[in-house]
């Protein structure tokens, strides 16, 4: 059963807010009610069309941890969006307080602040005289930023798209809510069916997800609500009525075609 059931206004924002971002984006202004009951809510549109605005908002909203390189009461970059959490009321089935937000172009500042804790907390238990044995005077960079090294390059070795599965493996939880902003990005179309696979079996276990996607294999999962944000209001769409997955279908049956109108076919 999914928790987070709706999203509406707790409270309109006054003529001059409303004139601001993030309550002036034309998705945000026609906000009434949206129904979130399904187990897997998509956000699609154009970008700057304010699915990932919603999407922030609601999270500030849910008080969810970010993964990312800030937290969110920290992140500077979300400080409207925690203005429109703050007027947006959350309906629940029942509360839930586990779960995450994740911006997937934040997500290698995320492993860098995991490298970061984890390197200052294995320093902590070798002891002060253990980082000041290693200070290099021609080196500016604190202690922590030296021994998160070793730990990024194998994220690294092992590609963001290995790297963002497995924290999906170990983080996503039975009973939790995830806001999920473009996670198709670190993946390859293959490990975009894996994570398909995994979030199949994450909603088996009464996980809920809300995400921006652009992704067309994404937004083929089975049973989900998908919500246009191309004009306002935000309004449902079928899969098989958005352009991603018509375009994308007939640029592939009719590549060749499209590559001539481009002026991209070999000459």
């Amino acid at each position: 059963m999914p928790h987070l059931t709706r999203v509406s206004w707790k409270s309109r924002p006054d003529r001059g807010e409303a004139e601001a971002f993030p309550f002036s984006v034309a998705a945000v202004r026609s906000l009434v009610d949206l129904d979130l009951s399904a187990r897997v809510t998509f956000f699609v549109g154009e970008n700057g069309t304010g699915k990932s605005t919603l999407l922030e908002g609601i999270a500030a909203a849910a008080e969810l941890p970010t993964v990312g390189s800030a937290d969110a009461v920290d992140d500077p970059s979300l400080a409207a969006q925690r203005a429109l959490g703050n007027s947006l009321r959350l309906t629940w089935t029942r509360r839930s307080r586990r779960g995450f937000y994740m911006r997937a172009e934040d997500f290698f500042g995320y492993l860098r602040r995991m490298a970061r804790d984890d390197a200052r907390l294995a320093r902590e238990a070798r002891g002060p005289s253990s980082a000041a044995s290693r200070l290099d005077p021609e080196d500016s960079r604190h202690p922590d930023e030296m021994d998160a090294e070793p730990r990024l390059a194998g994220y690294d070795a092992r590609s963001h798209g290995e790297s963002f599965l497995d924290l999906f493996r170990s983080r996503v939880h039975p009973k939790g809510l995830y806001l999920l902003d473009e996670p198709e990005a670190p993946l390859s179309p293959q490990r975009q069916l894996a994570f398909l696979s995994m979030l199949a079996d994450a909603t088996r276990g009464d996980a809920q997800f809300v995400i921006a996607t652009h992704s067309p294999i994404l937004l083929a999962f089975p049973g989900s609500r998908i919500y246009s944000f191309d004009a306002a209001p935000i309004r449902a769409v079928d899969y098989a009525d958005l352009e991603h997955v018509t375009l994308t279908r007939d640029f592939l049956t009719h590549t060749d075609r499209y590559l001539r109108l481009l002026g991209a076919s070999e000459p």
